[in-house]
């Protein structure tokens, strides 16, 4: 059985690339399409990848083709055909093993260390194993994965500092405007990352804290917890008039914000810069909106060097997660090698009445 990985990350691909693939793809695609044995799709603001097991080598193409396929030829912000084929990369055998250990555990984040990856890895396994896509291999393999990102963040300091997209976002804002005591800030959705995002707002001394969502319930839920206050979700362009700061993290599939809808807002500020963060993918925010005078858009990738800079402090964190990492990849994928040898030895010569190999066992 071929065991692989096939994907795009921060690492290969913008912003405007990976938006494309955002989509709603089911695992079950991919079987279909690709003719996968089992299969998982990994889907974040910073990557789209497919962990596959496989009787047949499944080519990095057929599994391009598939997710291109569902997440269509067209981005969804600028509306244009894209001809050049996305950089997808391919780790097979040991090297897929390697890499879902550091995907899980936050190595191979954006932000080094940050926690939220694996629970959206958990989140991604339990629809590939209810849809019935994730069998005996995929289960292995990352009921695996979880144990060496717990066994990291319980050994190491890789989670010290800023460790989320949203921390980095507000580290982002507290360098523009100093104190956020005095700021009006509007937080755009009422997810994961709008409250860890709302939550190093308050850390940061924000007091005027606004929050808006299309579930109103999750909105004032949101701003309760965090002492802020809920905006309709119908009334949250009109916030733009007079706050000094919109991070945004929604799940729309198109630009909520764009250049016609603002710009009539922004005569009523005189003087007054507009900082937006736009940590969606796909963005909230329309690229263009950045040519208007007195706004200041950043998108994830924006945060990358940000983000970098916070990193030189965890180095000794990584040296030390990477050697946990290494050792769980040579033990797992010997026994990998040990169970096939069996499972080799259990067909050439079967006992009556054996048993079938259960999940537990792989």
């Amino acid at each position: 059985m071929n065991l692989f990985c096939v994907g795009l990350s921060h690492h290969t691909a913008n912003v405007e690339t990976r938006e494309r693939f955002a989509g709603h793809t089911e695992p079950d695609c991919i079987l279909r399409s690709a003719g996968c044995a089992e299969a998982l799709l990994l889907r974040t603001c910073n990557r789209v990848e497919v962990y596959g097991a496989s009787a047949r080598r499944v080519s990095t193409d057929e599994i391009a083709r598939c997710l291109m396929h569902e997440a269509g030829s067209v981005s969804a912000i600028t509306d244009r055909p894209h001809s050049e084929a996305p950089p997808f990369y391919r780790y097979e055998g040991g090297k897929c093993v390697q890499h879902l250990f550091r995907v899980a555990s936050g190595l191979d984040s954006m932000v080094v260390g940050e926690t939220e990856i694996l629970g959206q890895t958990k989140k991604a396994y339990e629809r590939a194993r209810a849809s019935g896509a994730a069998g005996p291999y995929l289960h292995r393999l990352f009921q695996r994965a979880f144990r060496v990102a717990k066994q990291v963040r319980t050994h190491t300091e890789i989670t010290r500092g800023s460790v989320s997209v949203g921390s980095v976002a507000v580290d982002l804002a507290h360098r523009i405007f100093g104190q956020l005591s005095n700021c009006k800030v509007l937080v755009l959705g009422a997810g994961e990352t709008s409250e860890r995002t709302a939550r190093a707002l308050v850390s940061r001394g924000a007091s005027d804290l606004r929050v808006s969502n299309r579930s109103s319930d999750r909105a004032h839920d949101l701003a309760q917890l965090v002492g802020g206050r809920a905006i309709p979700f119908e009334e949250w362009p009109e916030q733009c008039r007079e706050i000094d700061i919109l991070i945004t993290s929604t799940s729309s599939e198109t630009p909520l914000l764009t250049l016609a809808n603002l710009e009539p807002m922004l005569r009523d500020r005189i003087d007054r810069p507009l900082f937006i963060i736009d940590i969606a993918v796909p963005r909230d925010v329309d690229p263009e909106v950045n040519e208007l005078d007195g706004v200041y858009l950043y998108d994830i990738d924006s945060l990358q060097s940000v983000a970098e800079q916070s990193l030189a402090l965890r180095r000794q964190q990584i040296a030390a997660a990477e050697t946990i990492i290494a050792e769980h990849v040579a033990d797992f994928v010997d026994s990998i090698s040990r169970g096939l040898h069996r499972a080799s030895k259990t067909s050439e010569h079967p006992s009556v009445g054996e048993a079938p190999l259960r999940t537990s066992e792989l």
